[in-house]
């Protein structure tokens, strides 16, 4: 985590480099503020991770040693024969295209997207898969 704090505020030090110097030759407003805001959000992330290094035990991407496999965990568990994300991606595919086309899309897209939500979040409380 401290590397990736000074990753961060390495950064914003460029960024903030970037905007003195763009803002002084093209004096553009919108872009130099947008340059600005960028630094702003860079060192708050570079703050709050060099900050948090300091509370929280030595990573393995902080030791020079490790391995790879030294940072690997449990990622999760993952329904191999699950329908639900097709689902979902089918509502959501139709919602964004209600967002271009019209909302009236939205009518259709809602109960896709709701019957797929709850059919994931309840997928083992019910039938041949309760006891897992």
């Amino acid at each position: 985590m401290k590397i990736q704090g000074q990753l961060f505020i390495w950064l914003s030090v460029f960024i903030l480099a970037v905007a003195i110097v763009y803002g002084y030759w093209s004096m553009e407003p919108a872009g130099t503020t947008a340059l600005f805001l960028a630094f702003g959000l860079s060192i708050m992330i570079g703050f709050y991770l060099a900050f948090t290094a300091k509370r929280v035990d030595a990573g393995a991407q902080d030791n020079k040693e490790a391995d790879v496999a030294d940072d690997a965990g449990e990622i999760g568990f993952f329904s191999p024969h699950s329908w639900q994300p097709l689902a979902l991606g089918f509502g959501g595919a139709l919602a964004f295209l209600g967002v271009a086309v019209g909302w009236w899309i939205m009518y259709f897209s809602a109960p896709i997207l709701l019957v797929g939500l709850f059919g994931w979040v309840f997928e083992y409380y019910r039938g041949e898969n309760r006891t897992q």
